[in-house]
């Protein structure tokens, strides 16, 4: 008898780097995470089905992710980034092999491995890692939800029609890459924000007044969006968890400043992760959105560097490298060594600590759901949501241990595997409850990506949303008539100011992770699309524009070519207004 139902949640995302440097910070970005946690997935993925495992996991993947993965620079400059990593694996085994370094000899050989071959399977799958994540869906394996456009925070955006892009592009381009229509959404950094008179946090125009604003609820039940995921705390209030508190020590720091403003609501004892729920901030007669509330308990164990398994002294230490390769060799040893006490890395040891580990995860999802089971007499769901990245980027044994985990649990009589549009068809959840603005994270608030260090950004956000709603109004008003050109000029200054929302950008600054990067790539699309607004005032101004501006305006549409699909209509009005 099935007594409960387990879902592994995955969010794949990172910002677009294209074009837009490579190391320390850009390209490599998104070749690392392609080698450590998306060809990976796909490796454990097949194992299991060839093992007779239906794996059954969800994951939903950013359309800015989607585009990148599947433009074909990215894909020749893994190819690259592969070979260079093979070679720096031989060249560090040569220098090993000489000192007679013989633990430090097998490292870099299971590099040269681990590169090798991942460089063997990503041509075997045709150099297509968003065709291959199709086919496994395709065959009932894997769900896939689409995320915000471009990672776009949306209680902080300051236009209706700005969350009604974000979410009309997430669709479009779903629809682009998987064939069919997506039925759950990952809301970037889990934020929501319900119906109300909305002011804005920093001035526009220098003004501060409220005015009416829709709930993010509604744009997702008005493009066919079923369900998305919410933190724990924001469905029945208590303490909001950090999950990457303890991973930044300027976090740390940052929550200091807003702890003594935080109050936790008091705890609903009558809401409960375990159920299905939905939500509805708009008037009636609009089909409300269901949400899944992520399991804290089973959260830390795994997203928690200090106190979870990838804190676990024998598993490979993320920080420290060996250059000029940039491999690691060196394991986590403990929570307090800093990186000149780091013992060498024992790739067999780590291993072994899989099992005992992956047993634990579990034995914790059985015996709650179980549990829970017993107690309300019904089966209720454990959603287990967590960054992708963190399964073999930041904890390079994630892989194998998920494998594990969902091994064993599809095992388990009593657990069942399942994908959230599967339970949400399960469960027909009728009870519509409210659940207040917030986000994941210590506070469960925005101080992470609304703060004096990230302010400014705002502003330039502001300002440019107002003045795109200008444009398209304009152009939606006389399309008729327009010229080809003023119309691919307003398109790129859209994809200027979608890019230039990424909630990213806040994060890193805040944390100080890249933030010169982040900075840097604020004013840069704030640039760009101040100068393609001016180009398209003066050609609406019957004057003409000089060929530098049309230079300029080419070599913005090849460095950020993505969304072809993008439609000015949807910053021109908002489809059901408020």
């Amino acid at each position: 008898m099935t007594k409960g139902y387990f879902a592994f949640v995955l969010h794949t995302h990172l910002p677009y780097v294209l074009a837009h440097g490579r190391w320390p910070h850009g390209m490599d970005w998104l070749s690392e995470a392609a080698a450590e946690t998306y060809m990976p997935l796909i490796r454990v993925m097949n194992e299991m089905i060839g093992e007779g495992v239906k794996p059954k996991l969800t994951i939903d993947i950013s359309p800015v992710l989607c585009e990148q993965l599947s433009d074909q620079s990215f894909k020749e400059e893994f190819v690259t980034y592969l070979d260079q990593k093979v070679k720096a694996a031989q060249h560090d085994a040569e220098e090993f092999y000489k000192y007679n370094q013989q633990n430090m000899l097998e490292n870099a050989q299971m590099w040269e491995r681990f590169y090798g071959e991942t460089l063997t399977r990503f041509n075997a799958i045709g150099r297509d890692i968003i065709g291959e994540l199709r086919k496994l869906q395709d065959a009932g394996y894997l769900e896939i939800m689409t995320c915000g456009a471009t990672h776009g925070y949306y209680p902080l955006l300051s236009r209706d029609e700005s969350i009604q892009a974000q979410t009309k592009l997430a669709v479009k381009n779903y629809r682009k890459h998987f064939g069919r229509d997506p039925r759950g959404i990952w809301l970037p950094e889990c934020a929501y924000r319900p119906r109300y008179k909305w002011a804005p946090p920093v001035p526009i125009d220098g003004s501060s007044d409220a005015y009416d604003r829709k709930g993010a609820d509604e744009f997702l039940s008005e493009n066919g969006i079923d369900f998305f995921v919410v933190d724990s705390a924001l469905l029945k209030g208590g303490k909001s968890i950090g999950v990457y508190i303890d991973r930044f020590e300027a976090l740390r720091r940052l929550w200091g400043q807003f702890e003594a403003q935080y109050k936790p609501r008091e705890e609903d004892k009558d809401k409960t992760p375990r159920e299905v729920y939905l939500i509805s901030s708009a008037a009636e007669g609009k089909k409300p959105t269901a949400i899944f509330a992520r399991d804290p308990e089973t959260g830390l164990l795994v997203w928690s560097g200090e106190h979870g398994y990838p804190g676990d002294g024998h598993y490979l230490d993320f920080h420290k490298k060996r250059f000029p390769g940039g491999l690691r060799y060196w394991a986590v040893t403990s929570a307090e060594s800093d990186l000149a006490d780091k013992v060498e890395y024992n790739f067999g040891g780590a291993l072994s600590r899989i099992p005992e580990n992956s047993d634990h995860f579990a034995g914790k999802v059985h015996d709650t759901l179980t549990g829970y089971y017993e107690a309300a007499e019904s089966a209720g769901i454990l959603a287990a949501p967590y960054d992708a990245e963190l399964f073999g980027h930041w904890w390079f044994e994630g892989p194998p241990f998920l494998k594990e985990v969902i091994t064993k649990v599809s095992a388990n009589p009593e657990i069942e595997l399942t994908f959230l549009a599967e339970h949400y068809d399960r469960a027909q959840p009728t009870e519509i409850i409210s659940i207040p603005e917030g986000s994941w994270g210590e506070g469960g608030h925005h101080y992470i990506w609304l703060n004096e260090e990230n302010e400014w950004t705002w502003k330039h956000i502001y300002e440019s949303e107002k003045k795109l709603c200008e444009l398209a109004r304009y152009w939606d008003a006389n399309k008729d008539s327009i010229d080809s050109g003023l119309t691919d000029i307003i398109k790129q200054a859209a994809r200027e100011l979608m890019l230039m929302c990424a909630s990213d950008w806040q994060f890193l600054i805040s944390t100080w992770a890249a933030r010169d990067y982040a900075e840097l790539r604020v004013s840069e699309h704030h640039a760009d699309f101040k100068r393609l607004a001016e180009m398209a005032d003066r050609l609406i101004g019957g004057r003409d524009i000089s060929a530098g501006d049309w230079e300029f305006f080419g070599d913005c549409t090849q460095r950020d070519a993505l969304f072809p699909e993008i439609e000015l209509e949807w910053f021109a009005r908002v489809e059901y207004p408020i």
